[in-house]
């Protein structure tokens, strides 16, 4: 089945009054079909085809109206349901089998009558039953439909709701980042650093342009990611200038691998506020990704006085970064991904990530 052919039949099955037309025609054209084949066995004549396809048609006929009465009792009590259900197909099952005994007498028979007006009604339990069956196919069909569109809502429900929260995640960061770089342009500004001042804001700009065009639920190559990266640690460069050095380490088969967009920033900015920030000569981060087999494996490390790690977490104040990056990785991979926290060697604190290697555009 190809691309329209899937997308005709979605559309069908979307669309319930034509599935309806659909089903229900098919299912009476299989009983005429099942009350045909029967009647090879009892080596009845050629005739009696006419009275099965006449007694299908009058099946179809009669069982549309359930499908109204049925609409407005959808919202009565079970029991009440369950009266109108049972009165309705039994009037109809007696009404369908006053036809079928017309057109067997009428036709097959050569315009037999009856001695007794109410043998018309001769095996009326067997035609109440078939029709008992309709309804209850009619009201199964109707929950399952039903069924499937509250988990349809609660699918989008769930997505709304996981995209609100990667977004949370991801732009209650960007506060903090600003917070630093605007206080680092006033101070510029103070000491009379104009020229400094103003490419700190061109370099912000960029920065922030890049990151407000890229969605949080997006994923990006790493190439772009490493670029973003870049316009962050430009700017922190002009604050720290030689003291902060950056080392960016990336396999060739890794550039256009797929990674959360922005999950290298908060990183980044850990290690420069509690490494670099800390110490007088400042220091040294460095960036490497490699893989392993169907895994991305993304290293930030620095050579900063290190920190107390605590069950595989730093144990910092007031430490947004690290935890909305976990976060982060949850909502996107659930338990298909790693982050753990180490001590680096011969000093610092290194995180390394693990996750599914993917290949493809950026989403």
């Amino acid at each position: 089945m190809n691309w329209k052919d899937r997308m005709k039949w979605k559309e069908l099955l979307e669309n319930r009054n034509r599935l309806f037309w659909l089903v229900h025609s098919a299912g009476w054209f299989g009983f005429a079909l099942v009350h045909y084949l029967g009647s090879l066995l009892h080596d009845l004549r050629d005739l009696f085809v006419v009275i099965i396809f006449l007694n299908a048609y009058a099946g179809w006929i009669l069982t549309v109206p359930l499908r109204y009465i049925y609409r407005k009792v959808w919202n009565y009590p079970p029991v009440k349901i369950a009266l109108v259900v049972i009165i309705s197909s039994y009037l109809t099952g007696v009404v369908w089998q006053v036809f079928k005994n017309i057109n067997y007498w009428e036709i097959y028979k050569h315009g037999y009558r009856p001695d007794f007006w109410l043998l018309y009604t001769k095996s009326s339990v067997w035609s109440f039953y078939m029709i008992l069956c309709w309804s209850c196919l009619y009201f199964g069909a109707k929950y399952y439909q039903m069924l499937q569109k509250e988990k349809q809502n609660v699918l989008k429900a769930n997505a709304v709701a996981h995209q609100a929260q990667l977004k949370m995640l991801r732009y209650q960061l960007n506060p903090h980042f600003l917070f630093n770089t605007l206080n680092a342009i006033s101070t510029l500004i103070l000491i009379e650093e104009n020229k400094t001042a103003n490419g700190m804001v061109t370099k912000l700009s960029e920065f922030l342009r890049y990151s407000l065009d890229k969605d949080p639920m997006k994923k990006v190559s790493l190439d772009s990611e490493i670029q973003t990266l870049r316009l962050y640690l430009d700017i922190e460069k002009v604050r720290f200038e030689e003291r902060l050095q950056v080392e960016v380490n990336i396999s060739d088969d890794c550039q256009q691998a797929l990674v959360p967009s922005m999950i290298l920033q908060p990183l980044a900015e850990n290690a420069i506020k509690h490494a670099v920030a800390v110490q007088e000569d400042g220091g040294t981060i460095t960036i490497s990704v490699s893989r392993f087999g169907n895994d991305l494996l993304l290293e930030v490390a620095d050579d900063g006085p290190g920190a107390e790690i605590i069950n595989g977490n730093l144990h910092r104040e007031n430490g947004v970064g690290l935890a909305n990056t976990r976060e982060r990785l949850y909502a996107l991979y659930q338990e298909d991904y790693s982050l753990v926290v180490s001590s680096n060697t011969p000093k610092g604190v290194k995180i390394n990530i693990r996750m599914p290697y993917e290949i493809g555009t950026s989403t």
